[in-house]
């Protein structure tokens, strides 16, 4: 029988689509994604766009058909709905992501279905059929690396089964290698127990971890370790996933601590290379989570249909029928239908070999990975960098190169490097015209200069940045977070801090500092007291009272040794001769001169620098009057040098002179700053005195303590002396020379240190700013700055209000209204006497003359007014017993015989 030609072509034809048509041209796969997933699901969508729009037909002979299903809660009824509407549907493949809820009502349907899941989800433990995991298990890497750093004692922190898993590992290693692990399941912890849960380890000085949490509750992790100051110098961490560039450790690289971690993807792969310029072009609105670079797990959800669609273009040309025509029921069929190609497809898929976003993917016949390299990283100061690299044939293979990292400064001129500093006269201010500036030009100070000369220095650009709370670093005694400038710092919203911030014990702990570009010490500022008015007798006070006493004294007794002496000397005795042409009366001059009265006048007269008519002859006296003369120069000299000095000056009286006087007193309250060194240095002083005023300042009611130091001065200016504020001396030695030249600075400083610019632990910044002040120092370009914004553009006069307590200036009369007080009663006392004298002698010129008291005053009152007592107006003197020679007749006035000496 012949067959015509047309018939062999429809036979061929048949035949040809009986056996392409066990293979359709859109094959349908399933997509189950959890919450939370957003970017997995771009990754999905983006693998199968590139897949059913290759250019190569051979690559890509037919459409790959997506049905998804997102499950917002993965609890078991909603797994099922979601698995078994897909299912329906005839899905050939699933490819989906699972939790701790789900994983195993997913690995139950696909056994008893016979439907493969492919997902990157964390790896199972047992033998699951029809599941193909992603995600290498990083059990070997994380011993090997444990091997590497021989830590012998850590603390293990997991959230998931997958933990359970390596916990079992490291458990099974720590007997043999005598480890001390403390495994800690964190799956219900907040932000409260993470705190508390460090705070314990801390006590426990646990300086080791090894982290192994899902992304969500590990980014919850991180923040409460930064929170508490656990990210610093001598803290280790081993991050347990794969993907150590996906975790968010910009605030570690800036603390210090060694952070190491494994990296699936290699981002300098060309194939990655490739997919991230079609990611980087995604509109972000369309595809979720496409602004920022694809995390591991995304890597491996496109990694997942690449495999799916190798192993449907495999089992293409194997000619396999995988079509479920009439197998596509009920998923809840008792007993369950089975599909009958799922083993077929189950094969096919663990057989795929190919190198993906993720390395080389191959699974054994367990649906494990296999013969995978993950790359080693550790955290530097300038971003993660790989050290090395595992594989199951090499295990453990460290390369960092050493020679790559010789300046750790190189590249700074390519970004901007933040600032952190504090509002604070001089260190740093806002200009007077500050909103026509821009940037750092809008400030100006000490410490914007210092800035300005270390960037110069070192050569980088950088921002200023007022530090938000105003504080300059303390950490909370609670929640162990750190403020301030020092929180800025620790927790990497700075690089740098250029600010009067004090070198301290527990800030060093945390924080790198240079060498101090400013010594100091904590002083007492008092508002200054009002100068003293000089007194009525302030002209004595260049000697004091007790000294004054024993001048007089030593006057009085002086004056009775000379009287003494001259009374005992013979020398001192004499008889005048009578003079020629007298008759030879006896002499009214005494025998000796130096009777009390002349001693005591002889005395004065020495003592003023007056002298007087007599001096002592013998010389027993003269030795007298040596010595006290001698002793008369010695303390008028002192006393003239003194007493210019304290007629011109006015002094301010201190209520408080010292710590001490601080302590000893209730009346004057004191305080510091609420946040800083000084209130620290009180806190943790063992010393006696700052024990008790650090007892006081935290009891007292209302609180002494300010919140910026400028509260604080305000306080001291409108306390009316009642208020002392403790504070860095350079700070207190400023604000004495700003108007309105109040405040001063009472006693020497309580302890001493320094100012230092501050760098995050571990910083590459920290040997390059050392340098720089240390050049500036010894250029005198700290000591320059200083003298421009202390004492150059001071306020109050140079020298400042601190160390100039008093003011010279011109005398005036309350400075000696003593002396004239003296001299106006030293006048009067002498009119009294005077009158004094005249009653008296008038009285005993009444009885010598028998006159009446009235005519005898009225004589002497004439003879004191007109100097004569006669009628002819003779001067007379009539308390004179001498006779006076008139010649040859005798006269008489007024009753008064005056006797001629030619007389018989």
């Amino acid at each position: 029988m012949r067959i015509s030609c047309n018939q062999l072509l429809l036979l061929f034809s048949c035949v040809w689509g009986l056996t392409m048509g066990a293979f359709p041209s859109s094959v349908q796969i399933g997509g189950l994604f959890i919450r939370n997933t957003d970017q997995e699901y771009t990754a999905f969508r983006l693998a199968i766009f590139l897949h059913n729009t290759s250019p190569n037909a051979s690559e890509a002979p037919f459409n790959l058909v997506p049905h998804v299903d997102n499950i917002e809660t993965a609890n078991s009824f909603a797994v099922t709905n979601a698995f078994c509407s897909q299912y329906s549907r005839g899905v050939f493949a699933i490819f989906g992501l699972y939790d701790k809820r789900s994983v195993h009502t997913l690995t139950s349907f696909c056994g008893a279905l016979h439907i493969s899941l492919i997902t990157p989800s964390f790896p199972t433990e047992g033998e699951s059929q029809f599941i193909l995991q992603l995600r290498p298990s990083i059990r070997g890497a994380l011993l090997s690396l444990l091997d590497h750093y021989d830590w012998n004692r850590f603390v293990f922190l997991y959230d998931t089964d997958r933990g359970y898993s390596i916990l079992q590992a490291i458990m099974e290693k720590a007997g043999q290698n005598s480890w001390q692990v403390s495994a800690i399941c964190v799956e219900n912890f907040n932000d409260a127990s993470y705190r508390q849960l460090l705070e314990d380890l801390d006590r426990r000085q646990e300086k080791t971890f090894v982290i192994d949490l899902e992304a969500e509750r590990l980014n919850n992790m991180l923040e409460q370790i930064v929170s508490v100051g656990k990210h610093v110098k001598g803290y280790h961490y081993i991050m347990a996933n794969l993907g150590f560039k996906d975790i968010n450790l910009e605030r570690f690289m800036h603390g210090g601590a060694n952070v190491t971690g494994f990296q699936l993807v290699d981002f300098s792969n060309p194939m990655v290379i490739k997919l991230m310029q079609r990611w980087n072009k995604l509109d972000q609105r369309e595809y979720p989570g496409s602004d920022a670079p694809p995390k591991y797990t995304s890597a491996l959800t496109y990694d997942g249909v690449m495999v799916m669609a190798e192993a449907f273009r495999n089992l293409r040309r194997q000619k396999v029928d995988i079509s479920r025509r009439g197998n596509a029921g009920d998923c809840l069929a008792n007993p369950a239908a089975p599909w009958n190609q799922g083993i077929d497809m189950e094969r096919t898929l663990k057989q795929v070999r190919l190198q993906g976003l993720t390395g080389n993917v191959q699974f054994d016949h367990y649906g494990r990975r296999v013969n995978y390299t993950m790359d080693v990283f550790e955290l530097k100061s300038n971003g993660p960098r790989r050290i090395g690299y595992w594989n199951d044939a090499d295990k453990l293979v460290l390369t960092q190169d050493q020679a790559l990292l010789p300046n750790e400064t190189s590249g700074m001129e390519n970004r901007t490097v933040i600032v952190t500093t504090i509002m604070e006269g001089p260190y740093v201010m806002l200009k007077k015209n500050w909103e026509m500036y821009e940037g750092n030009e809008q400030y100006e100070g000490y410490c914007v200069d210092l800035a300005y000369e270390i960037a110069k220095h070192i050569g980088f650009k950088y921002k200023i940045s007022i530090v938000p709370d105003g504080k300059y670093g303390a950490r909370d005694p609670e929640t162990k977070i750190w403020n301030g400038m020092v929180g800025e710092l620790v927790y990497g919203k700075a690089e740098i801090a250029v600010a009067p911030l004090t070198i301290t014990l527990v800030r060093e702990e945390v924080i790198d500092f240079s060498k101090p570009f400013m010594s100091l010490g904590i002083s007492i500022m008092i508002k200054k007291p009002q100068k003293s008015k000089p007194g009525v007798f302030s002209f004595l006070d260049p000697l004091a009272y007790e000294i004054w006493m024993c001048i007089v004294f030593a006057y009085i007794g002086v004056s009775v040794v000379l009287f003494l002496v001259s009374r005992f000397s013979p020398y001192e005795w004499h008889t005048e001769e009578p003079e020629e042409g007298t008759d030879g009366l006896p002499s009214d001059q005494p025998p000796n001169e130096f009777g009390i009265f002349n001693s005591l006048w002889f005395s004065l007269g020495a003592f003023m620098q007056q002298g007087c008519d007599i001096s002592p002859r013998s010389l027993s006296g003269r030795i007298v009057g040596g010595v006290w003369w001698f002793f008369t120069l010695i303390i008028i000299s002192s006393y003239t040098a003194n007493l210019a000095a304290f007629l011109t000056v006015e002094r301010m009286v201190s209520p408080i002179e010292s710590a001490e006087d601080l302590a000893k007193q209730t009346d004057i309250a004191y305080g510091t700053l609420d946040s800083g060194s000084t209130k620290e240095f009180f806190r943790r002083s063992k010393i006696a005195v700052y024990e008790k005023m650090w007892s006081y300042m935290k009891s007292a009611e209302p609180t002494v303590f300010t919140k910026t130091t400028a509260e604080g001065v305000a306080r001291v200016r409108k306390s009316k002396g009642k208020y002392a504020f403790l504070l860095e001396s350079t700070m207190n030695e400023y604000t004495e020379q700003r108007k309105p030249c109040d405040t001063m600075k009472v006693g020497g400083n309580l302890d001493s240190k320094g100012y230092g610019v501050a760098t995050p632990k571990g910083s590459q910044l920290r040997s390059a700013v050392n340098l720089a002040v240390l050049k500036l120092n010894e250029q005198g370009l700290l000591d320059k700055l200083k003298n421009k914004w202390w004492y150059d553009k001071g306020e109050c006069g140079s020298g400042g209000g601190g160390e100039k307590d008093k003011s010279s200036q011109a005398l005036s009369l309350s400075n000696v209204a003593g002396v004239f007080y003296i001299l106006v009663g030293g006048l009067g006392l002498a009119m009294l006497v005077a009158l004094i004298e005249f009653c008296y002698k008038s009285r005993n010129e009444a009885k010598r003359m028998k006159l009446t008291f009235t005519e005898a005053m009225r004589n002497k009152a004439r003879l004191s007014i007109t100097g004569s007592v006669g009628e002819n107006g003779r001067v007379l003197t009539p308390d004179c017993p001498k006779a006076v020679h008139s010649g040859p007749s005798l006269r008489q006035s007024s009753g008064l015989a005056l006797v001629s000496s030619d007389l018989p």
